[in-house]
Order: structure tokens, then C-alpha cells, then sequence
């Protein structure tokens, strides 16, 4: 891949960090959450896609096996999702604002956010950074790069359900208007 290609990959990821970085701080206070284990865990499974993406040892060789076409097509196709998926994101958690957390919780004040790309989907943080590690995988096209989807998507069915559970508690028919009206995951699909 050219390097300035693979700088476009980078840069999408730094520009999602530092947006998360700035406002991590920026929250109301938690009143209820998920127990620390829990989100212990889905951290764990989180942090075990980004070394599969981005550190596996070169001792395991098996791992870095090209599995897509290394063209340049394929490679401006995930740098394009990967792009978007990220914009998709910060795009969201701004809109969620002060209501976002990295654990499912429900916040001092916390409000049903319909606005934005929630009228898309419910969940369009995991959507974009689905799309997102979806596209890095497409661009950098190794065996690794594909392994760590399954572990995301299972972390986040996981938490989908935990705050599903919360909201649902908190603003009850609200919240099942807005389950049959948006998707969860993939516009109009899922």
C-alpha cells in the first residue's frame, strides 16, 4: 500500500481517538451501570480486535496472509468505508454529547437521543466503527485484519442488550417507539 494511503488509514483512527479523548471528560454523572466486570471483559475483547489489527507478532506468520486482492481499488474502497465509519462515529458521539459512556449506564439526567444519525440507527457509534475496522480490514487485506470483526461484533450484541435493558428501564414506551421505528445496527436491515 502506498504510504500515503496507509497515512489516510492512520489518520481516520487518530482523529477518532482524539475525539473521544476530548470529550471523554465532557459526561454527566452515572447513576446506574453495568457491574465492572462486565465492562472489564468487552474491554478485553475491544482491545484483542485493535492487536489483531494493528500488532500481531510477525512470528505468526498464518495471521499475516493476504486474504483480498492487493489492488488499488480494494485498497481506496476500505480507506473510503474506513473514512466514513469513522466520520459515522464521531458524528454520533458528539450527538450523544454528555449521555456517552464507554460502559452501558444510564446518566444524571440522561436523555433519549433521537437526533442526528440516531434517527439512522440506534447504535451508530458501534455502526461506524464497525464499518470502520471493516474498511482497514479491506485495505490492509490480511487474515488478522478479518479476525477481530466476530470478537467486535460480539462484544457489542453483548453491550446492545445491557443498554437495551437500561433504556428500556428508564423511558419504557418511549424507548420501544424508537426500537420499532430505527434499526439497530445496519439502517433499515437490522
Amino acid at each position: 500500500m502506498r504510504a500515503e494511503l496507509a497515512d489516510l488509514l492512520k489518520y481516520a483512527w487518530y482523529a477518532l481517538a482524539l475525539v473521544w479523548l476530548v470529550t471523554w471528560f465532557a459526561t454527566k454523572r452515572t447513576t446506574r451501570a453495568e457491574p465492572n466486570w462486565v465492562s472489564l471483559a468487552r474491554s478485553v475483547m475491544m482491545g484483542a480486535v485493535f492487536v489483531l489489527l494493528f500488532d500481531v507478532p510477525p512470528q505468526w506468520a498464518w495471521l499475516h496472509r493476504r486474504i483480498v486482492p492487493n489492488t488499488e481499488a480494494v485498497q481506496l474502497t476500505g480507506i473510503a468505508l474506513t473514512v466514513l465509519g469513522v466520520a459515522f462515529a464521531i458524528w454520533a458521539r458528539l450527538a450523544l454529547g454528555t449521555n456517552w459512556s464507554s460502559r452501558a449506564t444510564i446518566k444524571q439526567g440522561h436523555e433519549l437521543i433521537i437526533r442526528g444519525p440516531y434517527r439512522i440507527v440506534r447504535n451508530p457509534i458501534y455502526t461506524g466503527i464497525f464499518f470502520a475496522l471493516l474498511g482497514t480490514a479491506l485495505a490492509l487485506g490480511q487474515v488478522r485484519h478479518f479476525l477481530g470483526l466476530p470478537i467486535l461484533l460480539l462484544g457489542w450484541v453483548w453491550k446492545i442488550k445491557t443498554e437495551q435493558r437500561l433504556l428500556r428501564a428508564q423511558f419504557g414506551e418511549s424507548y420501544e417507539r424508537y426500537c420499532r421505528e430505527v434499526k439497530a445496527f445496519i439502517p433499515y436491515v437490522i
